[in-house]
This record gives structure tokens, C-alpha cells and sequence, in this order.
């Protein structure tokens, strides 16, 4: 499939972030925790490159596998989901309400990253959702919320219920539905996610076992420093180089 290059047509800063963008739809893919051509990692251009007023975002084109999309493939839109950037590519509307109604909410949301794999949705569907038997599950508990399921999410009236849920918080699970982690930019919701799906699939192991140790509570409070250290202070941007590089080894042609 020839999709033509947009790296001469959008700005050097636009054009960096589709790169990271589509990086990240590769890793995702890479990592098992795509839903054939389902949800949505959406990321939001700096107000530098987009018109007063207005916010835009680059998304999936609808209908392309994860471990497919390219930095140019990928599609501009707004705030409500109108392209703006012409592209051959249709857009999922319905899908990018959650998206919409966090980077809404979220001044500070650079990235919004979904996921609907098993570990996730079995954790969402478990009354106790995450409970805090592993180092991972304290470092999410740090920072969770949840949101019931009210049924695919395409009805706008949903966002405010959904936002007022996610309040501050950085990673959300979705009842019976996913998973869903917040950064300030792309590196961190990627290795949010990494931690949150971490979580889900050492519960869903241990659960299979015998009787769970939970982790002391006195050892709870100290989970912000713990993932200021376990980062580096750096966030995502620690590990994201080392990313980009397993990236470009799997199949270098998500930068075209």
C-alpha cells in the first residue's frame, strides 16, 4: 500500500511527533495488546503548529492494522473528529469520544493510549478491580479511576460522566470494557501502559494460584517517590529511546 510521504507538507515539530505516534502503534501491536484494528492512541500537536483556539490531534486511520500505520497515514483531526488534513483514510468518530472527552478535560494530556486486552477487560470485570498483591499494581494504585461501562462509547453524553471519573488521575480502567493511561506525552502513556497492562496480567496469573499477599499499606504512601526513582525522574522519555530502537529493528517503515 503506497501512501504518500507527508514529511515535506506539515510542519518538522508535527512530523517528529507522527513518528513517535506511529512508533508507538507499532510497539503496541509488537507487545499483543492490539484489538485487530479497534481502538485508539491519540496524540495532541502542540499549540505551536495549530491555529488559535483550536486543538488537533492525529489518530489511527480506521481500518489499518496497528503494525501498518506509518507517520504519514496517520490522520489530523479536531476536536470533533473532522479531518484536517485531507487523507484517503476514514476516521472512527465513535471511537474518539473517550479520546475527545480527555483531552477535554486534560489540558496536560499530550497522549491518550486504549487498550481492550484480555488481561485488562478481566481485571475491569472483577468487583475488587486492581488490587495491590504486586510492585507494579502500586505504582498504577498511585494514580487510578474508574469509569462504569455504559455500553460502546458513542454517545457524547457519556464525556462528562467519563471526565468527572478520570478527574486527575492518569491511568483509568474502564468497567468490563479496558484500559485506558494518560501522559504528558506519547513516552509516557506508552510505559504507563506497559505498567498498567503488567498489572492486570500478574493479577489475572496470580489469581490462579493460591491465597494473595497484598502489599503492606505503610509501603503504599511511598509510591510517588518509588516511581520517581524506578523513572529516573524522566518518565517515559527513560525508556523511550530504547523503544524507538526495538521499533526500528521490528520494521524501520513506521517513519515513512
Amino acid at each position: 500500500m503506497h501512501i504518500p510521504s507527508l514529511k515535506e507538507v506539515v510542519s518538522a515539530e508535527e512530523w517528529a511527533l507522527r513518528v513517535d505516534l506511529a512508533a508507538c502503534y507499532r510497539l503496541v501491536a509488537a507487545y499483543g495488546w492490539s484489538d485487530l484494528v479497534f481502538t485508539h492512541i491519540s496524540a495532541k500537536l502542540p499549540a505551536s503548529v495549530t491555529p488559535a483556539g483550536q486543538h488537533h490531534f492525529l489518530i489511527n486511520p480506521y481500518g489499518l492494522m496497528f503494525d501498518e500505520i506509518t507517520a504519514s497515514s496517520l490522520v489530523k483531526v479536531d476536536m470533533q473528529c473532522n479531518k484536517v488534513i485531507d487523507s484517503p483514510f476514514p476516521v472512527n468518530p465513535a471511537g474518539f469520544v473517550i479520546h475527545s472527552a480527555v483531552h477535554e478535560a486534560r489540558p496536560d494530556a499530550g497522549c491518550v493510549l486504549h487498550t481492550h486486552t484480555r488481561a485488562g477487560v478481566g481485571v475491569s470485570a472483577q468487583k475488587g478491580g486492581v488490587l495491590p498483591i504486586s510492585q507494579q499494581s502500586t505504582f498504577v494504585l498511585g494514580s487510578l479511576a474508574y469509569h462504569g461501562y455504559e455500553g460502546v462509547a458513542f454517545r457524547e453524553d457519556e464525556k462528562p460522566r467519563l471526565q468527572a471519573d478520570l478527574g486527575e488521575a492518569n491511568f483509568l480502567m474502564l468497567r468490563n470494557h479496558g484500559l485506558l493511561t494518560v501522559g504528558k506525552t506519547i513516552a509516557d502513556a506508552f510505559l504507563s501502559m506497559y505498567t498498567f497492562e503488567s498489572t492486570c496480567q500478574i493479577q489475572i496469573a496470580a489469581q490462579a494460584g493460591g491465597e494473595l499477599t497484598e502489599v503492606n499499606p505503610l509501603i503504599m504512601k511511598g509510591v510517588a517517590e518509588a516511581m520517581r526513582v524506578q523513572s529516573g525522574g524522566l518518565g517515559g522519555a527513560f525508556t523511550w529511546p530504547a523503544l524507538l530502537r526495538k521499533a526500528d529493528r521490528l520494521d524501520p517503515g513506521y517513519k515513512t
